[in-house]
């Protein structure tokens, strides 16, 4: 299964797309060869059931994608686009069985690929390292150095690659800001500055991962055009209205948002409606920091430049900006001189906002600038999965006023007394050095 994957799934995949080829006869070589040989999912122990997972996400999706394109009727009701499809020697329906897979994870794996399985166990383990020590591992869930895609391009493993290492390097933050949120690690001590220090050049080196991606040559990376209409088709519904596989799922961006803060209506309900394409540990982990003070609310309170109690989530931070805004320039400007921390975080808020606009000008580059150009000439948009939002639901207007709403941070009205403490460090000139799949 795993090498048919590599191999003939992305064959079948590009001889249907590119060269008029009829799907039948992927599902038939699927039906007749590859399928009744797998076996039922409570006799595989849950790494088998991970790897197992990943490949059969490609399949079905595979699958969904050329019948729904086919037939309308498909796209209506996904569900029918798996009919005939069947796994094991009972002769399991494909979802029926792909659903007892999750489940054998125990993870609380969605019941279709999701984030999970198409990127973090797709891709190897990656481990990122900064002044000599290893500060995060994110384990793939296999170890033959490959990374399986759609159709065998090789800007669909740059792709994936990329929002495993931006992932790993998201977990290597979390990890320096996690102790500052559980109130084990003091702000102004010099372990919490030094955390912080360490998150802004992450963060920075996150920005850099995006450039860099950008900038690859069209044999290297991924065109515009390859990731509308090929790579982001195949993320098509499975059921009506369950939750596609999305870069917006990526749970360690979601925590760092919730530790950070972020000023925006509907936020956590956002987060939370996209709750069962999650894993369970990734719930309860996002459950907790959406319950707390984010830390820039923390650190004002723990200085006692803003009275301790108040709102314990992400209200506070409307409040705490208010009480801000309200002191002269000379007073912040006392208050930073008096408080270090307070330049080091404000300079950390910085480099996240910075982050997120880099994200934001990659979505504009490969997703919203094209689609708005094909609307203004007539061409329109995909009949399967639209380009004109991410299949979370998000459109270039909400990734903008996230992106404001980072910028617009808690302490933000330092911007003027923080003076030239203000620009972030330079990301650096290579992020190989920091990040790497398979290479601790």
């Amino acid at each position: 299964m795993a090498g048919w994957t590599l191999t003939e799934l992305p064959r079948h995949n590009r001889a249907v797309l590119f060269d008029g080829a009829p799907p039948s006869a992927m599902t038939d070589e699927l039906a007749g060869e590859i399928l009744p040989g797998l076996p039922a999912p409570e006799n595989l122990p849950a790494p088998e059931a991970k790897r197992l997972l990943v490949l059969l996400g490609f399949v079905g999706a595979s699958v969904a994608r050329h019948r729904q394109e086919r037939d309308p009727a498909f796209r209506e009701d996904p569900e029918r686009a798996f009919d005939g499809v069947r796994v094991g020697p009972a002769q399991t329906p494909f979802r029926q069985y792909f659903a007892g897979l999750a489940e054998r994870t125990g993870t609380g794996h969605y019941h279709r690929d999701s984030y999970a399985s198409l990127v973090r166990w797709n891709v190897g383990t990656t481990y990122v390292r900064w002044r000599e020590e290893t500060l995060a591992v994110l384990p793939g869930a296999f170890d033959d150095g490959a990374v399986r895609t759609y159709a065998g391009a090789v800007g669909e493993v740059r792709f994936f690659e990329l929002v495993k290492k931006g992932e790993a390097v998201e977990l290597a933050i979390n990890g320096m800001l996690q102790p500052l949120s559980d109130g084990t690690v003091e702000f102004d001590s010099v372990d919490g500055i030094s955390r912080a220090v360490a998150a802004t050049a992450l963060l920075d080196a996150l920005r850099q991962l995006f450039r860099e991606f950008v900038a690859l040559p069209d044999d290297e990376g991924m065109t515009p055009e390859y990731f509308m209409d090929v790579f982001r088709q195949f993320a098509v519904h499975w059921s009506r209205d369950d939750i596609p596989p999305s870069g917006a799922l990526d749970p360690e961006a979601l925590k760092r948002d919730f530790l950070l803060g972020i000023s925006l209506p509907g936020y956590a309900s956002h987060v939370r409606r996209i709750f069962p394409a999650l894993l369970a540990a990734e719930r309860v982990a996002l459950e907790g920091l959406a319950g707390r003070p984010p830390l820039p609310v923390m650190l004002l309170r723990a200085l006692d430049i803003v009275p301790a109690g108040g709102p314990a989530d992400a209200s506070a931070v409307p409040e705490t900006k208010e009480i801000l805004a309200g002191l002269p320039v000379a007073h912040l400007r006392d208050l930073m001189v008096r408080h270090p921390a307070l330049g080091v975080w404000y300079r950390l808020l910085v480099a996240h906002a910075r982050a997120s606009g880099a994200h934001l000008q990659l979505s504009k580059r490969f997703l919203f600038k094209p689609q708005a150009q094909r609307d203004s000439t007539g061409i329109g948009d995909a009949e399967l999965v639209s380009n004109r939002r991410g299949t979370t639901g998000m459109d270039e207007s909400l990734l903008e006023r996230l992106t404001r709403a980072r910028k617009d941070h808690v302490l933000s009205c330092l911007r003027v007394p923080a003076g030239e403490t203000a620009e972030p460090t330079d990301p650096p000139a290579d992020s190989s050095a920091l990040v790497r799949i398979g290479e601790r």
